[in-house]
């Protein structure tokens, strides 16, 4: 019997460990591609990211990953709700549990200033980049 349990414990210690860590990378961590200069020099062009997906508020400066026409994108938060943006010529006001975001790299930088709806919700955002 004791050497039942050993083998046990051979295989149950790895399995746990393994799940472990599977449930962290799943619900905790996203690591991501950065495949567009648009974040450079802050993320370099095919760089890998890691965010968190439990984070507190955001607010303006934080890098977030998030969903917007089927992509996932990295992008720095430059307004935040209840704050007047210009965009297009026009004085908009972001949407309460909404951000305005631009790329560091603004010439080479698809973000808010380009989209018909230049706002990210706070339900497509997906992480909150922790590093680099």
């Amino acid at each position: 019997m004791n050497r039942q349990k050993k083998n046990l414990w051979k295989w149950a210690i790895p399995f746990f460990i393994m799940a472990i860590t599977l449930i962290l990378f799943k619900v905790v961590f996203l690591f991501g591609y950065v495949p567009t200069e648009s974040m450079e020099p802050t993320l370099k062009k095919d760089s890998y990211i890691v965010g968190t997906r439990i984070y507190s508020r955001l607010g303006v400066g934080d890098i977030i990953i998030f969903h917007h026409d089927g992509k996932l994108l990295v992008k720095r938060i430059a307004a935040e709700e209840g704050k007047q943006v210009e965009h297009n010529g026009a004085s908009l006001t972001v949407p309460e549990n909404s951000y305005y975001v631009l790329g560091d790299n603004t010439e080479h930088s698809l973000d808010s200033r380009y989209w018909e709806y230049p706002f990210v919700k706070q339900e497509d955002i997906v992480a909150r980049l922790i590093w680099p």
